[in-house]
């Protein structure tokens, strides 16, 4: 029987074994890489027409890839991720295939080279199954655009499956690939990981390297990272591409022990403050403020000392500040596709529009936005030395309708980024403060997921990995499926 036609008859619960056993599966020889490529490519050719969340599908490069690590697998050798297929986002370069950003503006041909975290990824035998949908530049928390269409929640296709890490989290929560990697600047893992399901770890500024072609232009408030089913998987994808690259204006040393280890391993008892009270004056939907007090009580049950604190974080200037760091991103994404033979007229209203307002922002006034972020961080600090971890929403809302955020842009092209704030408020927090935080699927709304935030200490990977570990297996979320599977 060849590997398509056992991957057509397949093991039903192939798909959502997770990297971690799937590459011991792949080492024992209990599975072949070729077989489970096949498997995921059935699963993408027949699910994804409705969730549309792969921008292109290298099938045969794949096919090449799982081969090579067949051979090195059946040689005793091979990497940690040997022969597992991973998907990439679509703003990260993969050597020789083209990145869109999501946009019409960009320039096509393809990339000369990987992206650092593309790299050990494939340095580590992971199989580079195919590039996942954005918004145009990442830069709106659902994804929709132009260029790639609308990406479909698995839960309900009626919905977003949040963004901008969205085609990368609608795979893995239906189950077409074990894991994807996304990036987070603004929530950007955390809010598809709440509205799909799923867990996802925002790590600490300087862990992960943006190498070698990845500059510092939002003010080291984004991160890449990866959205899986399990803990365990996050941070064995932690542990394989964490560590500074030469050049790198953040990083950090390599932890005192493997991500993998603290996964494995329970938390001590931890002092816990749990908050519904937003950074900025918006309202957060009650079954929001409900999965918040569920995960307090559980936190409790489980030994932690748990306290409801009022944290003074609402000042007058955040909204505004994060808004101008963030538009003279955009502007500066603009002139570079400009700069690289790209078209910026073909850039879609609501984006130029911000674009246009980080044209108009002066150079001090986005140092002063700047400064005032980081004054921001050190007010707030104080709160991670009475408490280990921060527990709040992942979200304001549930996840919304398709379209919603976007309703109204012709005649206001900037309501969706006011939109934007209201749907995810909290997630910002660890952005800004290059704090780690983790999205945890330990609720729900009529069939639709409903995640919370768990923000730890700065470079505090380790125990966020073991709590995070520990809730898992106290609530059973492995076990949750969406309808689309």
């Amino acid at each position: 029987m060849n590997d398509q036609a056992r991957a057509s008859r397949g093991d039903a619960q192939l798909a959502w074994r997770g990297v971690a056993r799937l590459g011991e599966e792949l080492r024992r020889g209990q599975l072949s890489a070729s077989e489970l490529l096949s498997h995921c490519l059935e699963r993408i050719e027949r699910l994804d027409p409705e969730l549309n969340s792969f921008v292109v599908v290298l099938a045969e490069p794949a096919r090449a890839q799982a081969s090579r690590s067949e051979a090195r697998l059946g040689a005793g050798e091979g990497g940690p991720l040997e022969g597992v297929p991973i998907a990439i986002k679509d703003n990260r370069q993969l050597a020789g295939v083209p990145v869109t950003q999501g946009s019409f503006s960009v320039p096509s041909g393809p990339a000369p080279l990987d992206s650092e975290v593309v790299g050990r990824l494939r340095r580590a035998g992971a199989v580079l199954i195919g590039k996942t949908t954005l918004p145009e530049f990442a830069a709106i928390p659902v994804t929709e655009s132009r260029r790639l269409g609308i990406t479909r929640n698995p839960w309900s296709l009626a919905h977003t499956p949040g963004g901008s890490s969205g085609g990368s989290a609608a795979a893995v929560a239906s189950g077409l690939v074990p894991a994807a990697q996304g990036n987070d600047a603004a929530g950007s893992l955390r809010i598809p990981g709440s509205c799909c399901g799923l867990f996802a770890l925002k790590p600490s500024r300087g862990r992960i390297s943006l190498g070698p072609n990845g500059g510092d232009g939002l003010g080291g408030l984004a991160t890449d990272g990866f959205l899986t089913r399990s803990v365990a998987d996050s941070a064995l994808l932690l542990d394989v591409v964490s560590g500074p690259c030469l050049g790198d204006h953040y990083s950090l040393p390599t932890s005192r022990l493997p991500f993998s280890a603290a996964a494995a391993s329970a938390p001590p008892r931890l002092r816990v403050a749990w908050t519904i009270v937003p950074p900025i004056e918006v309202a957060v939907h009650p079954a929001c403020q409900e999965a918040v007090a569920v995960t307090a009580e559980l936190l409790e049950k489980l030994g932690h000392l748990v306290e409801p604190v009022a944290p003074h974080w609402q000042t007058e200037h955040l909204e505004a500040d994060f808004r101008i760091v963030w538009a003279a991103a955009i502007r500066a994404s603009v002139l570079q596709i400009t700069a690289s033979g790209g078209d910026p007229i073909r850039v879609e209203p609501h984006i130029r529009a911000l674009a246009e307002l980080g044209q108009r922002v002066e150079a001090a006034a986005y140092l002063l936005a700047r400064e005032r972020l980081q004054l921001f961080w050190r007010a707030i600090a104080g709160l991670w030395d009475t408490y280990d971890v921060v527990l709040t929403p992942t979200l304001a809302q549930p996840p919304l309708a398709i379209g919603e955020l976007l309703e109204g842009s012709d005649r206001d092209p900037l309501a969706p980024f006011d939109r934007s704030d209201r749907f995810s408020p909290f997630s910002p927090l660890a952005n800004i403060s290059g704090q780690p935080a983790a999205q945890l699927p330990l609720h729900s709304l009529a069939g639709l997921p409903i995640g919370v935030q768990l923000i730890g200490r700065p470079r505090g990977e380790l125990t966020l990995i073991q709590l995070s570990a520990q809730l898992e297996e106290a609530s059973g979320w492995l076990q949750q499926r969406p309808p689309l599977s």
